[in-house]
């Protein structure tokens, strides 16, 4: 039992219940998964278009696993052995009380190492799991449209749902273990679990974009646009590919990125938590958050077991059934959350917090869907731009896409005006404890708004397959009814977790000024001249210049990452052109050699993460070795600032692009094979690396620069103290630069020339 001095028989037992939600969750995921299982896969022709994508996604799978596996052993040990360099806190010291400064390092070290093992696996194990269940689902949804709209659309959803279910309950679980076994201490070990899921989310994310870009851009150019084939032709020898990159780049990626937001903010929740437990010594501010995480669960439980329509419904309207889930599981959260504010809490503040949190995904859904729904003004004023060509389209494309930023930003502004505004007139702590908490509520739906998004690769893929196996004109109106779905509450997820990202990484931010304050008063500093105290002087020349470099950090890495994926849609493009010059190629009489496409992306998105990884893992070293650590505080905010309003900014002209050449292809002004409709084409091939690449590999990328911000920086303000040598500081930031030089030199220089792979 954990030791929780002062803890009520109440709040001991409320931390148990909230461990097994998190079992129920899991479990609930099975159960769905044995349900999506049970459907037949269809016929012969059907199961062999399947076997293509499954056999694709298993190769990008395990080639993945061989990339990150020595970096996860090296960061391993670092982190167990950063702990030796600061003294134990007081927490730790409370926690395990009689045991030596060196013993508690040690256990503190195991903890943080093996923390930081499981947030990667549970990071791992949401992207992979997730990925291979929608593939699981793909044909099953195919099949199940020659039936009935309602049972395609069940198993769509809870195909789905298994990923968020796995979202969900692996998140809680991990954060609930770690505080049951250490308690107040928590916090330490803490960072070693979140950091280790925003690293992989940061792989599974840059990966699996470059990946499904690269096949994608290459089989629209070609064949679409040169060659004038329809969707998924199976004429196109990347068309297999695409549909691969659909689920490890929607489906694995997306789902690590969300979930390393849930797990950030319960991170940032618990060490601002603790920091009040420390002051108030009331242990409301850490059990809360556990609870709300709780009631999260077992709301998305009920909300996404709620979506579907009747097996012989007419209507083809999926997103009101999804909506439905969705609003429902809102509903019953608020209601619990008020519930155990009044006789729990006594208290409105912390309630109201999440309440904000659950408005802004609320409010955020609606901005991203009016930028990009085909129904709404913007994407049709895109589409209609297509008539004059495809320059207009593009501009008219990119003008939208700066204005859902400001749009966003301004809503973000609000919310956090608001946290500031309820806990108006406390000390600054319990502000950012507020802020915290509506991060917390964000993502109190995280099993719905990952069930959204893991719905759409998989109508996508039910889609391609039932093209390719040649099914019937009703079936494809069912598919085509539930793509057209999918790729709006694609958009609709992107712009959650784009919101979800900023107000966990305002939450590390926060966590980062207190836990540099209290380490600096530990070391002998007056609390008025610590960083809680003075704030991030922005005035303050160097810490100007931290901020600078924060800011082009996410353009640095949005250019590499674009620059990845033109590379390999460019050879994308020769493969396919080549094997259009095959004799027979075109006039289905010789079949493609798909696996060649597949081998050419799964090639080039491997060789790109490790360099990316460690620009996000070096940077923020680098500055505060060099600047100093409050010069590091600025360099946070100007990467939050920065990369928010440039990931909102891309993801929505992809995405306004994407909806305005699907709104073309329905029918308007031509339809299929028009002067407008290529180029709405050439739109979306633009839009494709910057919604899909670049903009949500800025998620991950913003988190694990804060996370390493937070570990690195009690070494930092040791090393700052009068009586410590700065010799060390330098050569570990001139070191650095060196990394992130030769890592920006290897990812330009890029290729995959003389490799070759097997399955």
């Amino acid at each position: 039992m954990v030791s929780l001095p002062g803890a009520t028989p109440f709040e001991i037992v409320a931390l148990w219940i909230v461990l097994l939600i998190a079992f129920l969750g899991l479990a609930y995921a099975m159960f769905l998964r044995k349900q999506v299982l049970a459907h037949d896969k269809g016929t012969e022709k059907m199961q062999d278009v399947w076997n293509g994508i499954r056999l694709g996604a298993n190769a990008y799978l395990k080639r993945q696993l061989k990339t990150i596996v020595p970096l996860i052993c090296i960061l391993t040990v670092v982190l167990f052995l950063s702990v030796y360099v600061v003294p134990p806190s007081d927490e730790a010291k409370l926690r395990f009380a009689g045991y030596s400064d060196q013993s508690l390092k040690l256990i503190m070290g195991f903890g943080r190492a093996i923390a930081f093992v499981m947030g990667s696996c549970f990071s791992l194990m949401v992207g992979q799991f997730g990925m291979r269940m929608a593939v699981q689902a793909n044909v099953r949804v195919a099949s199940a449209s020659r039936r009935s709209f309602g049972e395609a659309l069940k198993i769509a959803y809870r195909a789905g749902t298994v990923t968020g279910m796995l979202t969900d309950g692996l998140g809680l679980l991990g954060g609930t273990a770690i505080f049951l076994i250490f308690g107040v201490a928590s916090p330490d070990t803490l960072l070693g679990f979140g950091f280790g899921g925003t690293l992989l989310a940061l792989f599974m994310r840059v990966g699996g974009g470059i990946y499904t870009k690269a096949a994608d851009v290459g089989a629209d150019l070609v064949g679409k646009v040169e060659a004038g084939l329809p969707e998924d032709d199976e004429r196109n020898a990347a068309v297999v590919a695409d549909l691969v990159g659909d689920n490890v780049g929607d489906c694995a990626g997306m789902a690590a990125d969300i979930f390393e937001s849930y797990e950030v903010t319960i991170v940032s929740a618990l060490i601002l938590g603790v920091a009040l437990f420390t002051q108030t010594h009331e242990l409301t501010w850490i059990i809360f958050p556990l609870i709300v995480r709780g009631i999260g669960v077992f709301s998305s439980v009920i909300g996404t077991y709620l979506v579907k329509v009747n097996k012989n419904s007419e209507s083809h309207n999926a997103l009101a059934a999804i909506n439905k889930g969705f609003y429902s599981s809102a509903a019953i959260s608020i209601l619990l959350f008020g519930i155990v504010s009044y006789f729990y809490l006594h208290d409105w503040r912390s309630f109201l917090s999440v309440v904000v949190g659950i408005c802004l995904a609320l409010a955020l859904d609606e901005i991203t869907k009016r930028f990009t729904d085909g129904k709404y003004r913007p994407v049709r004023e895109i589409a209609k731009n297509s008539k004059t060509g495809s320059a207009t389209l593009l501009l008219k494309g990119l003008s939208y896409g700066f204005e859902a930023a400001v749009w966003q930003t301004i809503v973000i502004a609000v919310t956090i005006f608001c946290s500031i505004m309820i806990y108006h007139g406390m000390p600054v702590t319990y502000i950012l404890y507020g802020v915290a908490m509506t991060g917390i509520g964000m993502l109190t739906l995280t099993g719905n708004n990952v069930a959204m998004d893991a719905f759409g690769p998989i109508a996508d893929n039910a889609n391609g397959i039932g093209e390719l196996s040649h099914l019937d004109k009703e079936s494809r109106r069912i598919m085509d009814a539930l793509d057209s779905t999918g790729n709006t509450t694609k958009a609709i997820t992107k712009g959650v977790a784009i919101g979800s990202a900023v107000i966990a990484a305002v939450s590390l931010f926060g966590s980062f000024i207190t836990d540099v304050s209290k380490v600096q008063i530990q070391a002998g500093l007056d609390q008025a001249v610590s960083l809680l105290g003075t704030g991030i002087r922005i005035s303050v020349p160097m810490i100007f210049v931290g901020f600078l470099i924060g800011g082009v950090i996410p353009w640095l890495f949005s250019s590499l990452t674009i620059n990845a994926v033109t590379r390999a849609a460019a050879q994308i493009v020769d493969e396919v052109r080549r094997q259009f010059r095959i004799p027979g190629v075109l006039e289905w009489k010789v079949k493609p050699d798909y696996q060649r496409a597949v081998d050419i992306c799964t090639i080039s998105s491997q060789r790109e993460l490790i360099p990316l990884a460690l620009i996000g893992v070096v940077s923020p070293v680098f500055v505060g070795s060099l600047l100093g650590v409050e010069a590091l505080g600025g360099f946070l905010a100007g990467v939050i600032l920065s990369g928010q309003m440039l990931a909102v900014f891309m993801s929505t002209s992809g995405g306004a692009w994407d909806n305005a050449k699907k709104t073309i292809e329905d029918g308007l002004y031509g339809g299929k094979g028009s002067e407008a409709h290529k180029a709405a084409v050439v739109g979306d091939t633009v839009g494709d690396p910057l919604k899909d690449t670049a903009g949500p590999a800025l998620n991950p990328m913003i988190k694990v620069i804060n996370m390493v911000s937070l570990l690195c920086a009690p070494v930092l303000v040791v090393y700052e103290m009068p009586g410590h040598s700065h010799a060390g500081m330098i050569v570990s930031g001139i070191l650095c630069l060196a990394i992130i030089v030769g890592s920006i030199m290897f990812s330009k220089k890029g290729g995959f020339r003389n490799q070759t792979f097997e399955y």
